[in-house]
């Protein structure tokens, strides 16, 4: 079996003088669900960008799904886009539209100019959004303004807009960093549930070394630009975790650098 993305020797320097990512390889296989940890600073949302070319890396090579990533431009840069799925800590809604819309717009990479900007979406399409939302537990609020949701429910739309795009590797960066701790166990358990069903590789960042224990296949620990490891939960002990974060387990989890971030205004 082929891996959907695979880095060579991967470097990026940023011009003032941050070297994010140093050498890095690695292969993600389909159904993978991984888990990149690491301080702030240690490069995991370079890693993420790098993968559709939201930014371009300096050195190495990225393969998506067979294709070198840099070597694409204009239509085919946009159809291997479409294969990647993306979910942001802030959400990135379009707060003055419908649930029901913004779910939608996973759909514009296959739709010409003209359609997206009518949002001329097809029957099909619509049926998918509801039944996507359903699953998700927010078939009431289809045509709430996405302004009006909560965080943790805000962050479900999100990932409904993602599967939308019927995409082969879904990438969340800090996905539950905004939301309580209820909020954040429902949003990680949907995004595991619904990835493993569709057979959909999922990269997370995450700040939370518990989280990354209980939910990931993989877990790819990040330290100043350079993996120093990569392997099953299991794996990862107190030892190797101090290499990553510099600092003792027990320290990350009770409201270390891997605690919760707690917003007690946000419900999923």
């Amino acid at each position: 079996m082929k891996p959907i993305l695979k880095f060579n020797g991967v470097s990026k320097y940023y011009p003032n003088g941050v070297h994010a990512l140093k050498e890095v390889s690695l292969e993600v296989m389909e159904g993978e669900f991984i888990s990149v940890i690491g301080p702030s600073g240690s490069g995991k949302s370079t890693l993420l960008r790098a993968v559709n070319r939201l930014i371009p890396i300096t050195s190495g090579t990225v393969w998506l799904d067979g294709h070198t990533v840099s070597d694409q431009h204009g239509r085919k840069l946009r159809e291997q886009r479409r294969k990647v799925g993306m979910i942001f800590q802030n959400y990135n809604l379009v707060y003055s539209l419908s649930v029901l819309q913004n779910v939608l717009h996973g759909r514009l990479g296959y739709m010409n100019g003209l359609k997206g900007v009518l949002g001329m979406y097809s029957e099909a399409d619509k049926r998918e959004a509801l039944n996507l939302l359903k699953e998700l537990g927010l078939e009431s609020f289809c045509y709430n303004r996405a302004s009006d949701l909560s965080g943790g429910q805000k962050q479900r739309v999100g990932i409904a807009r993602a599967i939308m795009q019927n995409p082969k590797l879904l990438l969340c960066d800090e996905p539950i960093a905004s939301l309580d701790p209820s909020s954040a166990k429902t949003i990680m358990e949907l995004l595991h549930n619904m990835t493993q069903k569709r057979n959909i590789a999922c990269i997370v960042n995450l700040h939370q070394l518990d989280v990354a224990l209980k939910y990931s296949t993989r877990i790819i620990g990040l330290s100043k630009g350079e993996i120093v490891f990569d392997g099953p939960p299991h794996q990862l002990n107190d030892e190797m975790i101090e290499r990553i974060y510099g600092t003792a387990k027990g320290n990350l989890m009770i409201g270390g650098e891997g605690g919760d971030k707690t917003d007690t205004a946000d419900c999923a």
